[in-house]
Protein backbone atom coordinates (compact mmCIF):
# COMPACT_ATOMS: atom_id res chain seq x y z
CA UNK A 1 0.00 0.00 0.00
CA UNK A 2 1.20 3.63 -0.91
CA UNK A 3 1.98 6.01 1.88
CA UNK A 4 -0.79 7.60 3.24
CA UNK A 5 -1.71 10.14 6.28
CA UNK A 6 -4.00 7.12 8.09
CA UNK A 7 -5.00 6.96 11.90
CA UNK A 8 -4.95 3.64 14.14
CA UNK A 9 -8.28 1.11 13.51
CA UNK A 10 -9.29 2.42 17.13
CA UNK A 11 -13.23 2.02 16.90
CA UNK A 12 -13.49 -1.87 15.45
CA UNK A 13 -15.70 -4.09 17.94
CA UNK A 14 -14.48 -7.97 17.60
CA UNK A 15 -17.33 -10.26 18.88
CA UNK A 16 -17.17 -14.71 19.85
CA UNK A 17 -18.28 -16.34 16.64
CA UNK A 18 -21.30 -16.94 18.57
CA UNK A 19 -22.13 -13.92 19.19
CA UNK A 20 -21.37 -12.78 15.23
CA UNK A 21 -23.78 -15.65 14.86
CA UNK A 22 -26.15 -14.47 16.95
CA UNK A 23 -26.24 -10.64 15.64
CA UNK A 24 -26.39 -12.04 12.33
CA UNK A 25 -29.71 -13.78 12.76
CA UNK A 26 -31.17 -10.81 14.59
CA UNK A 27 -30.27 -8.40 12.62
CA UNK A 28 -31.58 -10.58 9.45
CA UNK A 29 -34.68 -11.21 11.06
CA UNK A 30 -34.68 -7.74 11.88
CA UNK A 31 -35.06 -6.58 8.43
CA UNK A 32 -36.97 -8.98 7.14
CA UNK A 33 -39.39 -6.82 9.13
CA UNK A 34 -38.74 -4.05 6.37
CA UNK A 35 -41.50 -3.11 4.07
CA UNK A 36 -42.47 -0.54 1.46
CA UNK A 37 -45.18 0.92 2.68
CA UNK A 38 -47.73 2.91 0.72
CA UNK A 39 -50.23 4.48 3.37
CA UNK A 40 -48.71 6.33 6.01
CA UNK A 41 -50.18 8.12 9.22
CA UNK A 42 -49.29 11.79 9.55
CA UNK A 43 -47.96 11.26 12.56
CA UNK A 44 -45.35 13.43 13.17
CA UNK A 45 -41.50 12.52 13.33
CA UNK A 46 -39.17 14.44 15.33
CA UNK A 47 -37.03 15.89 12.85
CA UNK A 48 -33.72 14.79 15.01
CA UNK A 49 -34.49 11.45 14.18
CA UNK A 50 -34.43 12.32 9.86
CA UNK A 51 -30.74 13.70 10.86
CA UNK A 52 -29.56 11.24 12.87
CA UNK A 53 -30.53 8.72 9.62
CA UNK A 54 -29.49 11.04 7.28
CA UNK A 55 -25.95 11.37 9.19
CA UNK A 56 -25.48 7.48 9.20
CA UNK A 57 -25.93 7.59 5.10
CA UNK A 58 -23.46 10.07 5.21
CA UNK A 59 -21.13 7.45 6.59
CA UNK A 60 -21.59 4.73 3.44
CA UNK A 61 -18.48 3.76 0.96
CA UNK A 62 -17.76 6.20 -1.82
CA UNK A 63 -15.91 7.06 -4.36
CA UNK A 64 -12.43 8.42 -3.21
CA UNK A 65 -14.19 9.60 -0.43
CA UNK A 66 -15.67 12.30 -2.23
CA UNK A 67 -19.55 12.14 -0.69
CA UNK A 68 -21.22 12.49 -3.84
CA UNK A 69 -24.52 12.83 -2.48
CA UNK A 70 -26.94 15.38 -0.96
CA UNK A 71 -30.12 14.95 1.10
CA UNK A 72 -33.55 17.19 0.83
CA UNK A 73 -35.10 17.03 4.18
CA UNK A 74 -38.90 18.05 3.20
CA UNK A 75 -41.72 18.57 6.39
CA UNK A 76 -43.16 21.69 4.76
CA UNK A 77 -46.99 21.00 4.02
CA UNK A 78 -46.63 23.46 0.75
CA UNK A 79 -43.48 21.83 -0.36
CA UNK A 80 -44.80 18.23 -0.19
CA UNK A 81 -47.92 19.68 -2.05
CA UNK A 82 -45.89 20.77 -4.83
CA UNK A 83 -44.12 17.37 -5.14
CA UNK A 84 -47.45 15.44 -5.28
CA UNK A 85 -48.65 17.65 -8.22
CA UNK A 86 -45.31 17.31 -10.12
CA UNK A 87 -45.02 13.46 -9.35
CA UNK A 88 -48.43 12.95 -10.48
CA UNK A 89 -48.76 14.84 -13.57
CA UNK A 90 -45.91 12.50 -14.65
CA UNK A 91 -47.52 8.93 -13.20
CA UNK A 92 -50.22 10.06 -15.46
CA UNK A 93 -48.40 10.01 -18.66
CA UNK A 94 -46.51 6.46 -17.00
CA UNK A 95 -49.46 5.00 -16.21
CA UNK A 96 -51.40 5.91 -19.34
CA UNK A 97 -49.45 4.26 -21.63
CA UNK A 98 -45.97 5.23 -21.65
CA UNK A 99 -43.97 2.35 -19.43
CA UNK A 100 -45.57 -0.37 -21.47
CA UNK A 101 -47.45 -3.31 -21.47
CA UNK A 102 -45.05 -5.45 -19.78
CA UNK A 103 -43.60 -2.56 -17.14
CA UNK A 104 -47.28 -2.37 -16.22
CA UNK A 105 -48.31 -5.72 -16.04
CA UNK A 106 -44.69 -6.29 -13.56
CA UNK A 107 -46.33 -3.64 -11.37
CA UNK A 108 -50.25 -4.96 -10.92
CA UNK A 109 -49.34 -7.29 -8.44
CA UNK A 110 -48.14 -4.57 -6.27
CA UNK A 111 -51.67 -2.35 -6.62
CA UNK A 112 -50.07 0.94 -7.22
CA UNK A 113 -51.45 3.68 -9.43
CA UNK A 114 -50.65 7.40 -10.42
CA UNK A 115 -52.18 8.24 -6.95
CA UNK A 116 -49.55 9.57 -4.65
CA UNK A 117 -51.74 10.81 -1.46
CA UNK A 118 -48.81 9.65 0.56
CA UNK A 119 -46.28 12.41 -0.78
CA UNK A 120 -48.66 14.79 1.43
CA UNK A 121 -49.92 12.96 4.23
CA UNK A 122 -46.29 11.55 5.59
CA UNK A 123 -44.06 13.79 7.84
CA UNK A 124 -41.22 13.40 5.78
CA UNK A 125 -40.18 13.02 2.24
CA UNK A 126 -36.19 12.42 1.06
CA UNK A 127 -35.05 13.58 -1.86
CA UNK A 128 -31.68 12.22 -2.61
CA UNK A 129 -29.61 14.15 -4.91
CA UNK A 130 -26.48 12.76 -7.01
CA UNK A 131 -23.15 14.55 -7.37
CA UNK A 132 -21.32 14.63 -10.55
CA UNK A 133 -19.13 17.29 -9.17
CA UNK A 134 -17.59 17.81 -6.22
CA UNK A 135 -14.98 16.49 -3.62
CA UNK A 136 -14.44 16.42 0.48
CA UNK A 137 -14.65 20.01 0.95
CA UNK A 138 -17.77 22.37 0.49
CA UNK A 139 -17.16 24.68 -2.84
CA UNK A 140 -14.96 22.13 -4.78
CA UNK A 141 -15.53 21.03 -8.14
CA UNK A 142 -13.23 18.07 -9.06
CA UNK A 143 -14.89 15.36 -10.60
CA UNK A 144 -16.27 12.67 -8.97
CA UNK A 145 -16.42 8.73 -9.35
CA UNK A 146 -18.99 5.87 -9.19
CA UNK A 147 -21.24 8.00 -8.28
CA UNK A 148 -24.20 5.98 -9.07
CA UNK A 149 -22.99 2.84 -6.88
CA UNK A 150 -21.94 5.29 -4.14
CA UNK A 151 -25.32 6.98 -3.66
CA UNK A 152 -26.94 3.92 -4.28
CA UNK A 153 -25.35 2.70 -1.46
CA UNK A 154 -25.84 5.77 0.98
CA UNK A 155 -29.49 5.16 -0.03
CA UNK A 156 -29.65 1.71 1.46
CA UNK A 157 -27.69 2.69 4.90
CA UNK A 158 -30.63 5.75 4.79
CA UNK A 159 -33.48 3.21 4.09
CA UNK A 160 -32.13 0.85 7.23
CA UNK A 161 -31.36 3.64 8.98
CA UNK A 162 -34.65 4.86 9.30
CA UNK A 163 -36.20 1.12 9.67
CA UNK A 164 -34.12 0.46 12.86
CA UNK A 165 -35.33 4.00 13.81
CA UNK A 166 -39.09 2.72 14.07
CA UNK A 167 -39.92 4.10 11.02
CA UNK A 168 -41.38 2.63 7.52
CA UNK A 169 -40.58 3.94 3.93
CA UNK A 170 -41.13 3.65 0.84
CA UNK A 171 -38.48 4.18 -2.35
CA UNK A 172 -40.23 6.69 -5.51
CA UNK A 173 -38.74 7.01 -8.61
CA UNK A 174 -41.13 9.51 -11.15
CA UNK A 175 -40.37 9.59 -14.26
CA UNK A 176 -38.20 11.84 -15.18
CA UNK A 177 -37.27 13.49 -11.78
CA UNK A 178 -36.11 16.98 -12.85
CA UNK A 179 -38.76 18.12 -11.38
CA UNK A 180 -37.57 17.56 -8.13
CA UNK A 181 -34.02 19.88 -8.67
CA UNK A 182 -36.72 22.87 -9.51
CA UNK A 183 -38.55 22.64 -6.26
CA UNK A 184 -35.22 22.09 -3.84
CA UNK A 185 -33.47 24.60 -5.68
CA UNK A 186 -30.60 22.13 -6.20
CA UNK A 187 -27.73 23.13 -8.65
CA UNK A 188 -27.56 21.94 -12.47
CA UNK A 189 -24.48 19.64 -11.58
CA UNK A 190 -26.73 17.49 -9.32
CA UNK A 191 -29.47 14.66 -10.74
CA UNK A 192 -32.58 13.67 -8.11
CA UNK A 193 -31.74 9.97 -7.26
CA UNK A 194 -34.80 8.59 -5.43
CA UNK A 195 -37.24 10.46 -3.32
CA UNK A 196 -38.08 8.57 -0.01
CA UNK A 197 -41.19 8.81 2.10
CA UNK A 198 -40.35 8.08 5.42
CA UNK A 199 -43.02 8.15 8.37
CA UNK A 200 -45.48 6.00 10.50
CA UNK A 201 -47.73 3.71 8.74
CA UNK A 202 -51.12 4.32 8.68
CA UNK A 203 -53.52 2.01 10.93
CA UNK A 204 -54.67 0.78 7.68
CA UNK A 205 -51.63 -0.38 6.08
CA UNK A 206 -51.05 -3.36 3.85
CA UNK A 207 -48.07 -4.99 2.37
CA UNK A 208 -48.86 -6.77 -0.95
CA UNK A 209 -48.29 -10.67 -0.67
CA UNK A 210 -46.46 -10.67 -4.13
CA UNK A 211 -43.73 -8.55 -2.01
CA UNK A 212 -43.67 -10.52 0.39
CA UNK A 213 -42.11 -13.46 -1.98
CA UNK A 214 -38.51 -13.18 -1.77
CA UNK A 215 -35.98 -15.72 -3.14
CA UNK A 216 -34.18 -18.11 -1.52
CA UNK A 217 -30.15 -17.56 -0.77
CA UNK A 218 -29.90 -20.41 -2.89
CA UNK A 219 -31.26 -18.38 -5.81
CA UNK A 220 -29.54 -14.71 -4.88
CA UNK A 221 -26.28 -15.96 -3.86
CA UNK A 222 -23.07 -18.36 -5.22
CA UNK A 223 -20.45 -19.62 -2.77
CA UNK A 224 -17.47 -20.99 -4.55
Amino acid sequence: MKQHDASPLSDYVEYPAEEMLARSEAFYSDIKRRHSIRKFSDRPVPQTIIENCIKAAGTAPNGANHQPWHFVAIHSAEVKKQVREQAELHERGFYSGRAGEEWLDALKPLGTDDQKPYLEHAPWLIAIFSQKKGGLNAGEKHTNYYVHESVGIATGFLITALHNAGLVTLTHTPKPMSFLSKICERPDDERPYMLLIAGYPAEDATVPKHAQQKKTLDEICTFL
